[in-house]
């Protein structure tokens, strides 16, 4: 997704601590059963007997019955991303082929994703070995891209994760300072803007909750310095490498 690290780049996806955006909010499961569940009406209407108040009562009770019945029957359709905490499942090295076949033509964008979040405060290089401990290995790293026939110096990245919520959101988490910054920069579909924010604080909720950190070992590339970096956390120790560039990223 060389297009996504690109627009990274540009400052055209969000950046980490940015302003919350007053979007429209998802109805919660308590909302769901309220719409759900239709009022009694009594032992009388249930016996066939209309109750006092002639016809116009009864035409009434039947419309009141009729927008419950509705309203119970549009939630139903609503999608599972607004009834439930996001499930953020990630996508494997392998699987990125799929993913991009999948997603290929999504807008996407950074908007919703502003919102202050604690790891928007916490160093980029830990929040990389927390993403190995929840997650496992990244989705694509610098070696994935470099030989493309698209690759670019803007395309420098150290790690990408990919995700798809709720099987059926497409979401990156991207480094956008190698170990040097803090937080992550996000992209998302654009159709799901409204739920970016949710999302977004339940990431966090997962990266943060853990109490150990994972081992990892990437390379990047700082482009001012023109420098190349083996990044890595191990033995409880982050560290920072200056190194030629690796044979293996020739």
């Amino acid at each position: 997704m060389a297009a996504v690290t690109a627009l990274a780049v540009s400052g055209l996806l969000s950046a980490p601590a940015g302003q919350a955006l007053m979007g429209s909010k998802a109805l919660t499961i308590g909302q769901v059963l309220m719409v759900g569940s239709a009022p009694s009406v009594g032992p009388a209407l249930m016996a066939g007997s209309a109750p006092s108040g002639g016809p116009a009562l009864m035409a009434g009770l039947t419309l009141v019955g009729a927008n419950v019945a509705s309203e119970a029957m549009a939630q139903q359709t609503q999608p599972r991303d607004l009834l439930a905490e996001p499930e953020i499942v990630k996508v494997s090295r392998a699987d990125r082929a799929g993913f991009q076949r999948r997603f290929g033509n999504v807008q996407w964008t950074g908007a919703g994703f502003e919102g202050s979040t604690v790891i928007d405060r916490i160093p980029t290089r830990e929040l990389r070995a927390r993403l190995q401990k929840v997650y496992g290995d990244p989705s694509q790293k610098l070696r994935d891209l470099i030989d493309g026939a698209d690759f670019r110096p803007g395309h420098y990245i150290q790690f990408e994760y990919w995700f798809v919520v709720n099987d059926e959101i497409p979401m990156m988490v991207l480094d956008i300072d190698g170990p040097f910054g803090n937080g992550l920069v996000f992209a998302g579909a654009s159709r799901y803007v409204d739920l970016m924010p949710e999302i977004k604080r339940t990431l966090s909720s997962k990266l943060m909750e853990i109490t150990e950190l994972g081992e990892y070992e990437d390379h990047y590339y700082d482009i001012n310095e023109q420098q190349w970096y083996l990044v890595r956390y191990r033995d409880g120790s982050f560290t920072n490498e200056k190194i030629s560039r690796p044979r293996n990223l020739r």
